[in-house]
């Protein structure tokens, strides 16, 4: 009879064993989302990061009364990003003389569609203008804060640098000069899809004398161009 008992009271641990086992097999509801996303920076360059390989001024045999364009210089905005440009000219002469004496001057045109070839002789006239004379007269085309349009789509500032009152102009020395910075100057915001196109001209003035005979007069253009946000800084500021 004991065994017997011991028998049925194996048997009945084992089925609650294998009954509680089955209670433990249960499963939750549950759901679950996901969200995923990504951004993508953008790119602030010139001229696809290429230095640009048309001439500010290329001549010999200057000499006093005379004036000498330069070639079309573009700068492209070929970042995706708009752009504050800022352009330094830095003048040298390879003797100790007075710089003043050259006389130099600038129309630039900006634009989204590259202007005619009547429009870009039609500025090297007006260029032209700011030059009449001994005393190197500037015409009334001289630079607006915004541009004047001269022609549709096309946008232009003119100026002689070293000249007291010419807009986007700023004396850094005698020998360097901020032709537009772009914080403050609307001309010289360039969107992404914008290109500005500028010239130079060159006369050495008629009271120019002996002594620069043989002189040699260079020009350098560094553009640069930095985020419109406020506080962003040129490289190198």
């Amino acid at each position: 009879m004991k065994k017997v008992k011991k028998a049925l009271l194996g048997t009945t641990l084992v089925g609650a064993l294998v009954v509680s086992a089955g209670f433990g097999t249960y499963s939750w509801f549950t759901s679950e989302t996901n969200a995923a996303g990504q951004i993508a920076n953008g790119t602030l360059q010139l001229n696809n990061g290429q230095n640009i390989t048309e001439k500010i001024i290329e001549g010999v045999d200057f000499a006093p009364s005379q004036l000498k364009y330069g070639e079309w210089l573009t700068i492209d905005n070929t970042g995706t990003q708009d752009t504050h440009i800022k352009a330094t000219l830095n003048q040298t002469l390879d003797k100790d003389l007075n710089i003043k004496k050259y006389k130099v001057g600038y129309i630039a045109l900006k634009y989204k569609e590259k202007p005619s070839g009547d429009v870009l002789k039609a500025s090297k006239i007006k260029l032209e203008k700011l030059f009449d004379g001994t005393t190197n007269v500037v015409d009334t085309l001289r630079a607006s804060d915004s541009g004047i349009e001269v022609a549709p789509g096309v946008t232009a500032v003119t100026g002689v640098v070293g000249e007291d009152g010419i807009a986007g102009f700023k004396a850094v020395s005698n020998k360097e000069w901020v032709l537009g910075d772009g914080t403050n100057k609307p001309f010289w915001r360039l969107k992404s899809d914008q290109y500005i196109d500028i010239v130079f001209a060159i006369k050495l003035d008629e009271s120019a004398g002996n002594d620069y005979q043989g002189v040699k007069y260079t020009a350098d253009l560094k553009v640069q161009a930095k985020q419109i946000d406020d506080g962003s800084t040129y490289d190198g500021e």
